[in-house]
Formats: C-alpha cells, structure tokens, sequence
C-alpha cells in the first residue's frame, strides 16, 4: 500500500526511515527478546533507551546543565494547568494570546490565579503576533506565556518578547525540532510530540533547575508536580515508554541530518514553495500577514465555505490527507512538520495549480 502525504496537524507524518527501523524491533528490540512495549521500564534496557533519547535530546538543542529534561504523559493540554500550579508562586502571570492554543492556556491558568493578557491578536482574528518590545508586564507577575507557534491558526513570533527580567515559558509543541532555539532566554519550553517528533500521549518539559519548587500547594497533585518528575528521571510512575522510544529513534535521525539547523533550512524550502504559490493564486489566499507566517502549519481560504469543502474532498480523492481547516476556523490547512517531504508539499501545490486552471 503506498503511504500518502498527510497535511494533519497531529498525529502527524513521522519520518519513514524511522518507521522502519521501528517495525524491524517492534517483535524483538535488538536481541532482549521483547517488543519495547512489553519492557519493564525498570530494566537497564530500557533505562538505557531513555538515558540516550534524552542525552541526544540535549546535543540537538544545546540543552544547558542546569535544564532538567522532563517526559510526561498527558501531552500539552495537561501542560495547561501544571505550569500555573507549579509556577505561580505570587499566584500572578501574563498571557500573550495569539490563537486558540494560548486562548486556552490562559483560561486554564485563571483556575489557580491572576491571569493577565497582556497582549492579543484575537482582533484581527489571530493573523499576526502583536508587538512585544513593550509590554505591560506585572510587577508580580511569576511568568510571562507564549504559544510560539499556534498550530490552529498558523502565526509564529519572530523576536522574543521583551519580559523585563521575568521568566519566559513558551508552548512550542507544533515548532519543536523545527529550528536551532536559545534554551537559555526560556525559563521553561515544553511540547506535544504528536506534531513534529513522535507518537500522540507525551509532552516535552525543559526547565530550568531553579523554578522547580519543592514548597507547591498541598492541592497540586503529585503527578502534577515538577519535582516529582525531576526527583525521579522522569520515571515516578510507568512513562509512555513506547512513545520516548519511538522519540529517542527521531532524535537519533534528526542528528543524522545535520541537526536543527540542517531542518531549519529544509522547512524553509518547503514552506516558500506552498507560500510562493498562493501569494500568486487567485483562487486561494494564506490567512496570515507575511511577517509572522508559521513554517509548519500553513492555513488559506477561497473566500467561500462551499469552495473550500469542495477543494478539501478533492485532495482527499488525490491522495492527500488531512487538508480540512480546524473545525473552529474552517478553510484548508496543510502542516508541513519535519518529516512532510519536499516532494509533498511540491505535489500538493502542483494539485492545487491543476485544480485552479480547471476550477477558474
């Protein structure tokens, strides 16, 4: 059977070298007699899978000592309501909204304190990120929020905001591994690997040693706290052991290809050839202002519902998957993660070009 281009925002396309490295060790993993998902993940087999997805983890981002890399389960949306319980010490925090994913994030954190959002671009329907070089940070505010790529509605920030000396904590679950980042101006980056790096059911949690508290609400419960997964090597219960497996595989390849920086030059091939095209459709039009276009996740209209669904069954009939717009802003989206091809998204826009001629 042949595998088609899947656009989806996640569970999304994973890189086929490393499918089938998996599929060689899904009965027997190199000699123990077990599949991975039958390990204890109290055995030294397995405390060496994990021992090496994080060691190469580190190398791809430049992760420094005093970091703690954290594997948990529930994926980004627990994310949501760990980082207020365990960040908010003056029980204060602003949120920059950019798109649905920060809109919830915030609403989350208004569960366990003062939320301020501080700057959104929720007037314009999401389609830029709002000035960030001044903002009005709260005196006692314990962190300032971003969703750095808003998956939904395709934006991505080029300039850090300016926190005035608060600790940055950044959502990058549909950008992580996309492209070189500065692990130091982050008090905390975390991620859903669903997108760009594995299996659905695990998030990513960088964070710095100090902001990890040991002095948390008697509520906060112990899974959901930082420490109970720093104290532990990320093992305090049975982890999602197949997905940080399956993770360690895409850290190791994503090394073989030159790393973050060799990705990020591929993604920005691939992405200019989907924008080029629609900045010349007169049949489809992008949904972002040009300056803060997201690599990974690229939403367009025709300007009609119906032309849209049209278009959206169309690419299903060719053998593309997953181009239907999030059903709360409708349209197309194509996401183009790490592991979408050139070939893809060059077949996908030579699709669109034919439908258009056809469809004038």
């Amino acid at each position: 059977m042949a595998r088609v281009f899947n656009f989806s925002a996640g569970p999304a396309m994973m890189p086929l070298p490393v499918l089938e490295e998996i599929a060689k060790e899904v009965v027997d993993y190199r000699g123990c007699g077990m599949s991975v998902m039958e390990m204890s993940h109290r055995s030294k087999v397995y405390q060496q899978i994990i021992d090496e997805a994080e060691a190469d983890l580190r190398d791809l981002m430049g992760i420094p000592d005093n970091y703690k890399v954290l594997f948990v389960q529930g994926g980004a949306t627990l994310e949501f309501a760990m980082i207020p319980m365990n960040l908010m010490k003056n029980g204060v925090a602003d949120y920059i909204v950019t798109g649905a994913w920060s809109k919830k994030a915030a609403s989350e954190a208004k569960k366990y304190g003062k939320v301020n959002v501080i700057a959104s671009s929720e007037d314009k329907n999401y389609s830029y990120i709002p000035d960030v070089s001044d903002l009005p940070i709260d005196d006692d505010a314990d962190y300032v929020y971003i969703c750095e790529n808003e998956t939904i509605h395709g934006t991505t920030y080029k300039e850090l905001p300016n926190t005035k000396g608060k600790v940055l904590v950044a959502d990058q679950s549909s950008m992580f591994l996309s492209k070189p980042v500065d692990v130091t101006k982050y008090g905390l980056i975390y991620g859903g690997v669903q997108k760009n790096v594995g299996p659905a059911g695990l998030a990513i949690v960088i964070i710095r040693e100090d902001l990890i508290r040991d002095d948390l609400p008697a509520f906060v419960p112990t899974y959901c706290r930082f420490d109970t997964h720093a104290n532990n090597g990320s093992m305090y219960n049975t982890p999602n052991c197949w997905a940080i497996y399956v993770c360690g595989k895409v850290f190791k390849y994503l090394k073989s290809l030159g790393g973050l920086e060799a990705m990020n030059e591929i993604n920005k091939k691939k992405a200019a050839i989907l924008y080029d095209y629609l900045d010349s459709s007169k049949l489809f039009k992008g949904t972002v202002e040009k300056e803060y276009r997201s690599l990974m996740n690229v939403p367009f209209v025709t300007g009609d519902a119906d032309k849209d669904a049209a278009v959206v069954a169309a690419t299903k009939a060719a053998g593309f998957d997953n181009l239907k717009g999030h059903r709360s802003v409708g349209g197309l989206r194509a996401s183009i993660y790490n592991a979408m091809p050139i070939e893809g998204v060059q077949a996908l826009v030579d699709f669109l070009k034919d439908y258009e001629a056809k469809n004038a």
